[in-house]
């Protein structure tokens, strides 16, 4: 049977831009279900056990839980057109250790230090608990100057690598490391009437900035977040048992497992062992409001320990 994919995201989600775009590059039709910026996600969390960063993928009863995650599974099903037109994966699968970690923090600093008392408490409130850690808009404030030369070091990066191939950041053609870097562009873009100003100085940033937005993001439809949970409650979980030979703690299939971003959202995800590999790995959970369900994460980014 062929389930929808189908993506928990908002619109204002520069990591759920990133899956956006991917449709729009693979033209994949997907279903929509609108969360909300802050939780409870009521009908979301039965799925993922907890997990609550965004955006989440789901195809049935497999539930993908971060960018990287949700990237692969992707590329597997839809190879063509492949996100590495120029090869170097390895370096394309990388670059998200630098878009989605000092990029994104220096981004997110630059975008609500400028935006301040626009921001709700109740977003900053819920931040606080997401990330463990206080959320302090106003020395973010205070950081501008600093954020500002940070981005524009970044922004120099990007205009370097287009110096040197062309349209694109990785080949021929758009791939992954151009959705990468994209992301904070675009978040910049979303949020703050500055952005024109800080790319002013990088002609081919701002062209490369064009080309990214016309992608588009394939063919969309809204479904609502009980339908979700109905797909998933009414499938079963497609993912075969796969056990790592080369694991380095021996870890293999059945074994009870917390998995835990290293970041921030250190929010455990507990279940036993259905399949893993050097980059991935899949735990298999019941819940009584969704029945049973296979999460999936990837391995960078995220701690794995004996329950």
């Amino acid at each position: 049977m062929s389930h929808p994919i189908v993506l928990h995201h908002f619109n204002e989600s520069p990591f759920s831009e990133k899956i956006r775009l991917i449709f729009g590059l693979k033209r994949i039709s997907w279903c929509s279900v609108l969360i909300s910026r802050t939780m409870p996600r009521p009908e979301l969390m039965p799925m993922t056990g907890g997990y609550r960063r965004t955006p989440v993928m789901q195809i049935g009863a497999d539930i993908y839980c971060d960018t990287q995650r949700i990237i692969r599974e992707l590329e597997r099903r839809f190879p063509t057109p492949s996100l590495f037109p120029g090869g170097a994966e390895g370096i394309g699968w990388a670059s998200a250790m630098w878009t989605d970690r000092s990029f994104f923090q220096n981004t997110v600093n630059l975008v609500f230090g400028s935006l301040g008392a626009r921001v709700p408490q109740s977003f900053i409130d819920d931040r606080e608990k997401l990330r463990g850690a206080k959320f302090d808009v106003e020395a973010m404030r205070a950081g501008i100057p600093q954020m500002r030369d940070q981005y524009r070091a970044h922004l120099d990066w990007i205009e370097s690598q287009l110096a040197d191939l062309g349209d694109w950041l990785c080949g021929e053609r758009a791939g992954l490391l151009d959705i990468n870097a994209y992301m904070n562009i675009w978040y910049v873009r979303s949020n703050l009437e500055i952005a024109d100003e800080l790319l002013e100085d990088f002609s081919r940033v701002r062209e490369w900035e064009q080309r990214m937005r016309a992608i588009g993001h394939g063919t969309r439809v809204e479904i609502s977040s009980t339908k979700a949970l109905e797909l998933a409650r009414d499938s079963m979980p497609q993912t075969a048992e796969m056990s790592d030979p080369l694991d380095p703690n021996g870890r293999k299939v059945g074994d009870l497992v917390d998995i835990t971003p290293d970041d921030y959202g250190k929010i455990p995800v507990r279940g036993r062992i259905v399949a893993s590999t050097a980059q991935t790995i899949a735990i298999a959970r019941h819940d009584a409001a969704v029945a049973d369900v296979v999460v999936h994460f990837p391995r960078a980014g995220f701690l794995i320990k004996s329950a």
